[in-house]
């Protein structure tokens, strides 16, 4: 049994650290967080995709903040939308498996207090030839988004 958990233990502490490497593509843009926000949810809906869930960690984290003893407000707003396409999440899947880890995909908007109207868009880059597809899917929604 110990051996059981050293292993998995050492296995987690190896997808920490490959977690962590992960890359992310941003643009920035001179506009509001709820503009750009628009754009993106509409981006993606004009895909055919439905956006599984909403996040508004900005708001999460401003609401706990004095409760971790913290003074820094982090963003002035921030979003998170979680979908999934069924086309690009097969051919993702089927080259490998392992991929599956990667759903639902994400697109983050978010502003600073510091700059307000500047906002930032991204995704993370997911490793490896297999992901390019979706790597490509999500460039393309914040690019038709941002135009």
């Amino acid at each position: 049994m110990t051996k059981t958990f050293f292993g998995a233990f050492s296995a987690i502490a190896l997808m920490a650290s490959v977690a962590h490497a992960q890359e992310f593509t941003t643009y920035t843009v001179d506009d509001t967080v709820d503009n750009v926000s628009f754009s993106v949810e509409s981006a993606i809906l004009d895909n055919g995709l439905t956006i599984d869930f909403t996040s508004h960690p900005g708001d999460m984290l401003e609401r706990t903040r004095e409760d971790v003893g913290s003074d820094v407000v982090l963003f002035s707003d921030a979003v998170i939308f979680n979908f999934c396409s069924a086309k690009v999440s097969r051919e993702v899947i089927e080259a490998d498996v392992t991929n599956i880890g990667f759903c639902p995909y994400a697109i983050f908007v978010y502003s600073t207090p510091d700059n307000p109207d500047r906002t930032i868009v991204g995704h993370q880059k997911y490793p490896g030839e297999s992901m390019a597809p979706a790597n490509d899917l999500l460039d393309s929604i914040i690019e038709t988004a941002l135009e």
